[in-house]
């Protein structure tokens, strides 16, 4: 969700910031604030230099002149998704100290806020937003008052142990020049080490990797709980003991830094309009390189554990929005090709249902993620671990929380996803899950080498025919103009068809903010085929090809009502079928090249996909940054 951004070095820090912010704006946010240093001239430090700003980034940058009004070369930033009290300058972080003197930005949340809240409140504290991060920046003031001897790491450490929830920090004091804190909990942050060979080292603190790019590959990853100090001398590391109520370094447990290897033009949007039209265009290669990494890498085996597959009786897949509808898909290739009973679950729900898991040891849950921080996907994790259950995290991003606590990890290699609205990272996912099929399927001894080999090459053709389906974009375009007026669009299929269905009417109503439903085809004359009337948009999918008559028919049964379809099918399903042919029931039909039919929601992802684009495109929006959305749910 928020974006947090942290420089200390020898350069002027906003501009600095404020780059590495406009770099977070996929995270979602409401309003955007900066915290500085200013410099030291007397004896006595300046209180911090504050500016904030309600809206997009570029109203902050404005009022601080591209960041040339606050001087200093230590400060923090923010950009905030509200979730405690309305998007303000009130609400907007930094949160500072009653004196100035103390400034927090906060990712994530603070569950018991309230009580601390109101212990502050009796104890005299003023609060002059409605946020819970507010509470952590008296806290701090209050414990620096009462031992103001005492290190500022072992301070924030006492100050930790009050607070619950999920949240990355990033800390400033005025007395401390050149020096910014940090600690996560449940909450992506990454830290950067840039070292210019002159005894020169600057530290950078920020929540996702595309901030870093520009100015360092050196990074590391903190632990939970542990306390990060920066400064212009190195970055050190710290574990709070809340029995001795002290700090011991564990810098050298951290080792060297991790080295990045992705492009900064991997981040960047080049000649294309929007993010999510470039991550369109890339899903072929995210597959092809997802493909190629759990076939050939060692260095990313799908597991470790080969006798695992083989004792695996039954599989629970968890994940959150487009990463279960993959995982859905998942569920009914892993059926059909391995006949493995397969479960999934909504995140948000599993953890609170108290779920009952005959045969745990034999039960492997699959927990799918982009960013591998999703707090529900996350709490799932660590309930089925509780449980005694074997974890694999299917993750795009390296150093998660997900990827850490899983017993086995899945790195899809799709690169930065910015545009908020997951395209690449999805066909990544799905690819994953055909994986998943054909290793499990091969272990169980369901499939011959034989077979597998065969199916592997099938899947191994489907990037190439995704990138054929980007050659449609003229029509898919055309096509958009037509559905950019209307109100309500329903998408339908069965089997797979209905999985991807239901991926593709997220995709329009993120984006587009046109209400769109999917629905089991045969469940439409349970009531849903009420709502169908002349001009109705309808998606059929119509791609399984034993599914093909039944869903023919539900087809004709929406247009006899007026609807306006528009079919997605492979190739030989235009052809007449059982008497009645696609061009008798659809509009519009657009065309998929054949494949396996496991393998058809990789294909038919691109147009639906690219439509949802041009739809939100023909409405003027920007489907890079869809209202109340965040790219990464930090909270629940």
């Amino acid at each position: 969700m928020c974006g947090i951004m942290g420089y200390t070095g020898y350069e002027q820090a906003s501009p600095i910031i404020l780059e590495g912010l406009s770099r977070l704006e996929y995270r979602g946010y409401d309003s955007a604030g900066l915290a500085v240093q200013a410099p030291v001239k007397t004896t006595e430090p300046p209180p911090l230099q504050v500016a904030k700003a309600c809206g997009r980034l570029q109203a902050l940058i404005d009022k601080t002149r591209g960041g040339a009004d606050l001087p200093g070369s230590c400060g923090i930033g923010h950009t905030r998704w509200a979730t405690h009290g309305i998007p303000s300058k009130e609400n907007a972080h930094p949160h500072i100290s009653e004196d100035g003197c103390i400034a927090v930005v906060h990712n994530g949340i603070i569950e018991n806020h309230y009580d601390l809240r109101r212990e502050l409140i009796a104890e005299g504290v003023e609060f002059r937003s409605q946020t819970d991060t507010e509470v952590i920046v008296h806290l701090l003031s209050k414990a620096c008052s009462n031992a103001p001897e005492s290190e500022k790491a072992s301070i924030i450490g006492s100050v930790l142990t009050r607070l619950k929830g999920a949240y990355a920090l990033g800390i400033l004091f005025a007395d401390e020049p050149d020096i910014i804190y940090a600690v996560r909990r449940d909450s992506p942050l990454i830290i950067g080490c840039i070292n210019n060979g002159k005894q020169q080292i600057s530290g950078i603190m920020a929540s996702d990797i595309p901030a870093l790019l520009p100015l360092t590959r050196q990074v590391f990853y903190p632990e939970d709980g542990h306390i990060i100090k920066l400064t212009t001398q190195g970055i050190s590391f710290y574990a709070y003991n809340n029995d001795t109520h002290t700090v011991t370094n564990v810098t050298k447990s951290y080792g060297d830094p991790v080295t990045l290897t992705l492009s900064e033009n991997a981040a960047r949007l080049g000649h294309y309009k929007h993010f999510m039209r470039k991550e369109i265009e890339e899903a072929p290669q995210a597959v092809k390189r997802t493909l190629e990494s759990g076939l050939t890498d060692p260095d990313n085996p799908f597991f470790t554990d080969g006798a695992l597959l083989a004792s695996v009786q039954n599989i629970r897949m968890i994940a959150c929005g487009s990463a279960y509808h993959a995982c859905l898909v998942g569920k009914a290739a892993i059926e059909s090709l391995c006949r493995v009973p397969v479960e999934v679950e909504i995140a948000s729900e599993f953890r609170y249902r108290e779920p009952v898991i005959p045969h745990p040891s034999h039960t492997l849950t699959v927990l799918v993620s982009q960013s591998g921080e999703t707090a529900d996907t996350v709490a799932a994790l660590r309930l089925c671990k509780s449980m005694g259950i074997p974890t694999l995290g299917i993750v795009n991003v390296q150093g998660s929380t997900l990827a850490g606590e899983a017993d086995h990890v899945f790195y899809t290699p799709a690169g930065p996803e910015i545009a908020v609205a997951t395209t690449k990272a999805y066909c990544a996912q799905v690819a994953a899950m055909y994986l998943l099929a054909l290793q499990l399927g091969r272990a169980k001894k369901v499939l011959s080498a034989d077979e597998q080999e065969k199916l592997i090459r099938e899947l191994t053709s489907v990037p190439e025919k995704m990138e054929q389906l980007i050659s449609l974009e003229s029509d898919l375009c055309r096509l958009s103009q037509e559905l950019a007026s209307a109100r309500h669009i329903f998408f339908i299929g069965r089997g797979m068809d209905h999985a991807l269905s239901m991926e593709g009417s997220l995709k329009l109503k993120e984006v587009s903010y046109i209400h769109a439903e999917a629905y089991a085809a045969g469940e439409l004359k349970h009531g849903t085929i009420s709502l169908i009337q002349d001009g109705t948009p309808v998606v059929a999918l119509v791609t399984q090809p034993h599914l093909l008559h039944k869903t023919l028919s539900n087809v004709a049964e929406v247009k006899a009502r007026g609807a306006y379809v528009i079919c997605l099918t492979t190739a030989e399903n235009i052809l007449r079928e059982g008497g009645l042919a696609l061009s008798d029931v659809a509009d519009r039909v657009i065309p998929l090249p054949a494949t396996h039919p496991c393998f058809t929601p990789l294909i038919a992802s691109v147009p639906l996909q690219l439509l949802a684009y041009h739809v939100s495109v023909a409405r003027t929006l920007d489907p890079d940054k869809p209202r109340n959305l965040a790219k990464s749910v930090t909270v629940e």
